[in-house]
């Protein structure tokens, strides 16, 4: 077959070879709507300014004009699981305490004494109270005054609020978001299809396993598009090649705030021939960080099964047995599929039964030419059974590599392979006499869809 008559025209682009919904022809058992689901309107294919990643002028119409306005991930709800457990959250000049209080609702408060202005914590933990470690001005966990040492000496704050002032907060599956514009929309209205593309995965069930952090020396969008399309795994991952689909990819955009990509697994890339199912299996097994075993030692296929179909129930028996739950109706795309969702502008999660990975990149305090990378890896745990406590965050040195993390397993080396290009992307923009980046019509058009929501914003 030529290579004309190998291509398939895809809603905005083109596929080589087999497509993600040829691999949902596949399947035995009904298929989610969602997954059916394909939108990708086109965007155009207009350059653009190496100065949106470069350049502190762009980065702070960011700060004043887009991160005030939208909604943030800022941790997990099992964080703050009991009253005075809290996190503190900082994003550019903002800092945030996101408490449990005592009513076990969760509050955001502006991480600022009201009398001189100094964080009143400097970092996560759980306290009694909010007391500042300047002078000693207190506030309960509701954010109610409390007093001051030498209170007679405040007699003219007497009549004034002196209750911290609050952020928007609220939760979805597990996950806690902030929105600091008191008249932002809903955040379900905000998320607009993922609580219902994610209904047959209740991430609020699931625990926290794995929590890393690590700066990198890029611009905080340079890191989030990095896993917003798969085809740079032909250059950069070619190790997982023979069980990723790289090319076959599918990827959408919902509204403003919602995109996907989904690539298929177990099934080798269309850049490689006569890739037997026995190496799928082996590389797979060894290779991706997300399967029910992690060695190919002792399996044995049987005759007459694809590579696809024997991890999808490999991980299904995992699956079900790490919930407790039936998966007798799950699809082998949901078994095993790398179907990643973002939310503008940040979050960015995986669907799936078990081995959930999350995404997060914010700025690096006021550098535009820095960030900070968290990956957090959800797990399952039986149903009725205690929820296992949450991971502590790993902070990586920078001079030491994702590898060194031992809980990240084969994710580690991955890791470290991006980690390679984007200090070099972010030195090469500044390089550029070109000036401007040039981005694929479809592969990298989850990318596009990223800049024209936060133009809606710097732009307005």
């Amino acid at each position: 077959m030529n290579k004309a008559e190998d291509e398939k025209q895809g809603d905005g682009g083109r596929f080589k070879g087999t497509t993600f919904q040829d691999l949902l022809d596949q399947e035995t058992v009904e298929v989610p709507e969602f997954l059916r689901l394909q939108s990708n309107p086109p965007m155009g294919d207009e350059d653009l300014s190496v100065d949106r990643y470069i350049s502190q002028d762009f980065f702070d119409l960011e700060k004043d004009r887009m991160w005030p306005k939208v909604w943030q991930m800022v941790c997990r709800e099992e964080d703050i699981a009991e009253p005075g457990d809290h996190h503190v959250y900082n994003i550019i000049d903002n800092s945030v305490i996101i408490t449990r209080t005592p009513s076990h609702a969760i509050r955001g408060f502006i991480n600022s004494c009201l009398h001189r202005g100094r964080c009143l914590r400097d970092e996560s933990g759980t306290v009694t109270e909010f007391r500042c470690p300047f002078h000693g001005a207190t506030w309960d966990l509701d954010g109610q005054f409390q007093g001051i040492p030498c209170q007679w000496d405040f007699d003219h704050l007497a009549d004034r609020d002196m209750a911290l002032p609050e952020v928007k907060t609220a939760t979805w599956g597990g996950f806690v978001f902030i929105n600091f514009d008191p008249d932002c929309e809903p955040l379900e209205s905000y998320m607009g299809v993922m609580p219902e593309h994610f209904s047959r995965y209740p991430l609020e069930k699931y625990f926290k396993g794995v929590h890393v952090q690590r700066v990198m020396q890029c611009n905080w969008k340079v890191g989030a598009e990095a896993f917003m399309e798969s085809w740079h795994t032909l250059e950069t991952h070619q190790q997982i090649l023979t069980f990723t689909g790289d090319e076959n990819s599918q990827y959408d955009t919902f509204g403003d705030n919602v995109s996907r990509s989904v690539t298929p697994m177990a099934v080798h890339s269309p850049h490689l021939e006569n890739i037997s199912d026995e190496a799928i299996i082996r590389d797979i097994l060894k290779l991706s960080g997300r399967m029910a075993l992690d060695s190919d030692e002792g399996v044995e296929m049987p005759e007459g099964i694809s590579a696809r179909r024997y991890v999808a129930d490999m991980n299904r028996e995992m699956f079900e047995e790490a919930s407790g739950e039936d998966l007798s109706d799950a699809t082998m795309a949901e078994l095993e599929d790398a179907i990643l969702y973002s939310l503008f502008p940040n979050f960015q999660v995986w669907v799936g039964y078990n081995g959930n990975i999350v995404y997060r990149f914010l700025p690096n305090g006021d550098d535009p030419h820095s960030c900070i990378f968290d990956v957090m890896i959800l797990l399952r745990y039986p149903e009725g059974g205690e929820r296992p406590d949450p991971a502590e965050c790993v902070v990586i040195p920078e001079d030491q590599p994702f590898s060194s993390v031992a809980e990240l397993g084969a994710l580690g080396p991955v890791f470290d392979q991006d980690d390679a290009n984007l200090p070099a992307v972010q030195r090469g923009m500044k390089a550029s006499k070109k000036g401007t980046v040039s981005l694929a019509s479809y592969q990298e058009s989850r990318i596009r869809h990223l800049h024209a929501t936060l133009d809606n914003y710097i732009k307005s």
